[in-house]
């Protein structure tokens, strides 16, 4: 069953699925499969994983000068997501994005997913390189999710992206895009964004993710202006629990959410990380709780250094 067909279930129990990263390069995958471990026992709906591709990095030489080169720091996605499903036999879904590609890299790496029989994704425009003011597309790749929704579209439809045939073209891909419910930091606001999300559904998007968000009422909100503007897709709420006293300031600047006085004033009472991580415990509980009291039945975690969060969360909510 695809991720699409199980959201699209009715009258079906509650299920939670998670967001994993790529193990950075030469670590290995002992610690992935660890916290997998954790998080396979909850019994997951799915379980998608991170693309990051090569950013800039500086290295100083002998003489005092500094040499900038690419590095891609966590290699891997196609190659985890098609392990974690062998090991764990739960559905996956890699993200495939459009920074760092060409059009012929992601071409690739559809023909690597069919190989490998995983047909779900999360498309993904990706991040601007850190050294960028603002996105730059690579040179022969996509500036826009819509875009890359279109070569997977056209690939679907038996074609690559020359327009040359596919002999024998395969199973479909099934995909699901982000949302954002406080607006995408590069939209100039938020009914301009939930436009591009109407064009996601109508180039064939069969769900949404949100970017994580700590106030209920801005989901809500979000939810219900989507459905007035014709945006019929599920929208899945993705939920992260507030791990270290650090986040306070850290994860406003990069996840661009706003954490609500509520919290705030309760997180500048904690002393600890561990403080803070117990407060985000109870703080995630009970919004995933009222998320259900207001009939959501999927719940995304995104688990990066909260995994044992996450897991704790789950088990008060079963």
């Amino acid at each position: 069953m695809s991720v699409s067909d199980f959201i699209n279930q009715h009258n079906r129990q509650r299920q939670f699925s998670f967001e994993v990263l790529p193990p950075l390069k030469g670590t290995g995958t002992e610690k992935l499969f660890a916290d997998i471990d954790k998080l396979a026992e909850l019994e997951p709906a799915f379980i998608n994983i991170t693309t990051h591709h090569s950013e800039y990095v500086y290295r100083e030489l002998a003489d005092g000068r500094f040499e900038r080169s690419r590095v891609r720091r966590r290699p891997g996605t196609i190659a985890c997501a098609a392990a974690i499903q062998q090991r764990y036999h739960i559905p996956v879904q890699p993200h495939v994005i459009c920074s760092g590609a060409t059009v012929e890299d992601i071409e690739y790496e559809l023909l690597d997913l069919q190989f490998l029989g995983i047909h779900d994704l999360l498309l993904l425009r990706g991040d601007k390189a850190k050294e960028d003011s603002r996105f730059t597309p690579t040179p022969g790749g996509h500036a826009h999710t819509t875009d890359l929704i279109r070569q997977v579209q056209r690939f679907n439809e038996g074609f690559f992206a020359d327009g040359t045939p596919i002999r024998n073209p395969g199973h479909r891909f099934d995909f699901g895009v982000a949302c954002y419910p406080e607006k995408h930091e590069e939209a100039p606001n938020l009914e301009r964004d939930m436009q591009y999300l109407k064009v996601k559904q109508d180039l064939g998007a069969q769900y949404a993710v949100t970017q994580l968000f700590f106030d209920n009422r801005k989901f809500f909100d979000f939810v219900e202006k989507a459905r007035q503007m014709g945006i019929t897709i599920p929208i899945i709420p993705g939920i992260k629990p507030m791990a270290k006293l650090s986040q306070l300031t850290v994860v406003p600047k990069t996840f661009h959410c706003d954490i609500p006085e509520a919290l705030a004033s309760e997180i500048v009472k904690c002393k600890t990380d561990d403080d803070a991580r117990q407060l985000g415990i109870e703080w995630t509980t009970e919004q995933c709780r009222e998320l259900y009291q207001n009939g959501v039945n999927d719940i995304h975690f995104y688990t990066v250094s909260a995994v044992d969060a996450v897991v704790e969360v789950t088990k008060r909510l079963l």
